[in-house]
């Protein structure tokens, strides 16, 4: 009977062996949803494989001994368990494994080297697990350092903050969307102008983000950093939200699933998405604001080697606004602190998107991602930032506006190779983008009907071919170095109608980038980058340049670190330098061109998140900057407006059901508003906070901005501008004041 036994043995266990040899890989998936789960973490016994699943939850095994039949798999919102492949479900050359969702605990998050985590990963996993996004603005505020001011009605794209610079609407950071480009070169409004309205909060699924000029895939605006959002691919609920706020604000919210799914696996989705937004705001004036949006989105298995991503996205909104008020005018009381010199400012914009995404994972163990995007966009802004310094008479509104179509294509190729005997990943993608902008056109006029003066008015073409390479190579399971490189060639044409000329020109850059990694232990590690980024300027500027210096480069290093202090404390420090050889905008407001000269900026950087208690979390952000401007007097070397102190944290109560809520606040230290630092934007301290009751068929909610009804303004800049009846103009401080107490009330169905 023994030798019976012995002689199966001798049979089975290479027969068990090949089978789970021939294993590709493993999609991982939602127990409950059925749906996949991205950025799970895999290790064998001896940590010598190391991988994170997928936006579709797929890890290859290629690499992995099967002598070990163990893995050991872990994700934030996911029980931490162990799985024998012998023992999990197959189906052909792949298998299936389910994870239990449940609240995340700080205790049993790890600190693993992965092929293509960047260190900021596990902090923004936590936060979109603990703090889900509810509004459009929370969208920007997710990104730690990254702080946000609106100032011409809520239609308009927000100015951003980030690591010592006034980026203004986007010209120094990046945003994308599902691989589509927010920023808009060669805008009406100004160079990389960010308007992320067209997203509806509710249907973001990751937010992915990184600070620097390190990152070979990202190309144009990458200086201070990037912000990849990624949508839903799978709606787990139907669900219709209203919302109900001060100020006669109404918002309404649909998911609606438009296919069943009826296997075990859900491997295809189709669902549609809306929002309506009104509100008259908190200014004297009412804003009449009103906001539409729509996605339609497919996302399905096509067979065991491709999946398809497509959807149709769609916003249409008009406002109107403010604008930026005097302080010489509220003092005097001529007008109140939410009133308006001239109320007839505001606008109307609409963009539709339409993506293909195609992911191919080939029989050699890579992955190749194919995408093509188009986007229709209008623009259309009327402002007035001087009143009556330029035309005593008629007053100095100005529009901006223009019609455009947005063309692009994302290729990128992934595969896990073997270097000189080391584990190493290759990387490397084309990317190209090409913008026809018709009727650019910058104008003063009177009262939005009667067009006084044309300024700028003519047709962009401008299209932008990028190509990178990037090599993660492992010289041990604990060091990784990954050099890269980028390539840009910009083509850029101006059509000038008023002066009936058409002007071309061409320019490219090479940016060299290197990145090293380092796993002290499960607590500790530690990182270095190097690089060098650029953002280009208006197609305006770089055809009168002849495509000479018109994409000045920017220098950058980062030392820093993610450290698990105990059981229960994630920090990430960062000390860093940022030189750029020219700050070198259009300013579309005066349809002329600013050359800021060559700057520097340094800084600090801490993120803390912090598990008090079971269920109560706590976080903190903070970045300190000292931007500075080179080769002029020291007392004239302020960068205006350019941030110095910034942060933000609060406590978060957070569980699947019944009582969840937050407490969070907002502060911006004090900036210069001038080059010699004699104007101040004084800064500000707000209060923010939300409280849920959720079941498994309904949630009500209460939330509340600035809770103690601070007065403070939300954007500043130092203004020379005259009033109707004064005789000489003034330069000050000019500002839009920032939210008073803003109630608001919340009811979401589930079904």
């Amino acid at each position: 009977m023994k030798f019976k036994i012995f002689i199966l043995s001798v049979f089975l266990i290479p027969i068990h062996m090949v089978f789970s040899q021939n294993l590709k890989g493993i999609y991982f998936l939602d127990e409950i949803s059925k749906t996949p789960v991205s950025s799970v973490l895999v290790v064998n016994s001896v940590e010598n494989f190391q991988r994170n699943s997928d936006e579709n939850g797929w890890i290859s095994l290629q690499g992995f001994n099967f002598e070990d039949q163990k893995i050991y798999v872990s994700g934030i919102g996911y029980e931490k368990e162990e799985f024998d492949l012998s023992l999990i479900k197959k189906e052909k050359d792949f298998g299936y494994i389910f994870l239990n969702p449940k609240i995340v605990s700080i205790a049993e998050v790890q600190l693993k080297n992965s092929v293509r985590n960047n260190i900021f990963q596990t902090i923004s996993e936590l936060d979109i697990h603990l703090r889900p996004i509810n509004n459009s603005q929370e969208i920007l505020r997710s990104v730690p350092g990254l702080f946000i001011g609106q100032h011409a009605g809520g239609g308009k794209a927000e100015q951003l903050f980030i690591r010592g610079f006034d980026v203004d609407h986007g010209t120094d950071v990046s945003l994308s969307v599902d691989g589509i480009p927010v920023n808009m070169v060669s805008h009406a409004h100004g160079q990389g102008y960010a308007d992320l309205h067209f997203v509806i909060p509710e249907f973001i699924d990751k937010v992915n983000f990184d600070k620097g000029p390190y990152f070979a895939e990202k190309g144009n605006f990458t200086t201070a950093g990037f912000v990849d959002f990624k949508t839903k691919d799978f709606l787990e609920n139907n669900f219709a939200k209203l919302e109900l706020g001060q100020f006669k604000t109404y918002r309404g919210v649909l998911g609606l699933n438009l296919l069943k799914n009826k296997k075990d696996v859900k491997e295809q989705s189709l669902f549609l998405a809306t929002e309506a937004y009104f509100t008259d705001g908190y200014f004297e004036s009412p804003q009449d604001f009103n906001r539409f949006n729509g996605m339609l989105k497919y996302h399905g298995k096509l067979n065991d080697n491709n999946f398809l991503t497509a959807y149709f996205s769609g916003l249409s909104s008009k406002w109107n606004a403010s604008g930026q008020i005097p302080d010489r005018a509220v003092e005097a009381g001529t007008i109140g602190w939410f009133g308006a010199i001239d109320d007839n400012e505001g606008g109307k914009t609409s963009r539709y998107n339409f993506t293909v995404n195609l992911k191919s994972y080939l029989n050699n163990g890579g992955k190749f991602t194919n995408q093509i995007f188009y986007s229709k966009y209008q623009f259309e802004l009327y402002s007035n930032f001087t009143f009556f310094l330029n035309d005593p008479i008629n007053g100095d509104q100005i529009r901006q506006k223009e019609d455009r179509n947005l063309y692009g294509f994302n290729s990128t190729y992934e595969k896990s190779i073997q270097l000189l005997g080391l584990k190493s990943e290759t990387v490397a993608g084309i990317q190209l983008r090409y913008d026809e902008v018709n009727d650019l056109e910058l104008s003063r006029t009177k009262n939005r009907t009667i067009t006084t003066e044309a300024l700028k008015f003519g047709d962009v073409n401008e299209m932008n071919l990028g190509a990178f390479w990037s090599q993660k190579i492992s010289l041990n399971s604990n060091f990784d170095v990954t050099p890269s490189v980028r390539f840009d060639y910009f083509d850029n044409q101006y059509n000038d109608k008023l002066l009936n000329q058409k002007l071309k020109s061409n320019s490219n850059i090479f940016s060299p980038k290197l990145r090293l990694n380092y796993r002290l232990n499960d607590q500790v590690q530690l990182y270095s980058y190097f690089g060098k980024g650029f953002h280009s300027n208006d197609t305006r500027v770089a055809v009168l340049e002849n495509g000479k210096k018109v994409l000045p480069p920017a220098l950058g290093t980062d030392f820093g670190g993610i450290f698990k202090l105990g059981e229960k404390l994630i920090l990430q420090s960062a000390i860093w330098y940022l030189w750029l050889d020219q700050e070198f905008v259009y300013v579309g407001d005066e349809a002329v061109v600013e050359e800021g000269g060559k700057t520097e900026r340094m800084g600090i950087d801490i993120i803390a998140r912090y598990e008090i208690y079971k269920n109560w979390f706590a976080d903190f952000n903070l970045s300190m900057a000292k931007p500075r401007s080179l080769n002029v007097p020291a007392d004239e070397n302020f960068i205006p407006l350019a941030p110095k102190l910034v942060s933000t944290g609060g406590v978060t109560y957070r569980k699947e059901t019944g009582f969840n809520g937050s407490l969070r606040y907002r502060l911006m230290g004090d900036r210069p508003a001038n080059e010699d630092n004699s104007v101040v934007a004084k800064g500000y301290f707000v209060w923010d906070g939300t409280i849920n009751y959720t079941t498994k068929k309904w949630e009500l909610g209460v939330s509340v901005q600035n809770i103690f009804n601070v007065k403070w303004k939300e954007t500043q800049f130092d203004t020379e501008s005259r009033l109707y009846n004064e005789s000489q103009s003034i330069s000050e401080i000019h500002f839009t004041p920032g939210t008073p107490f803003f109630g608001k009330l919340s009811y979401t169905y589930f079904f």
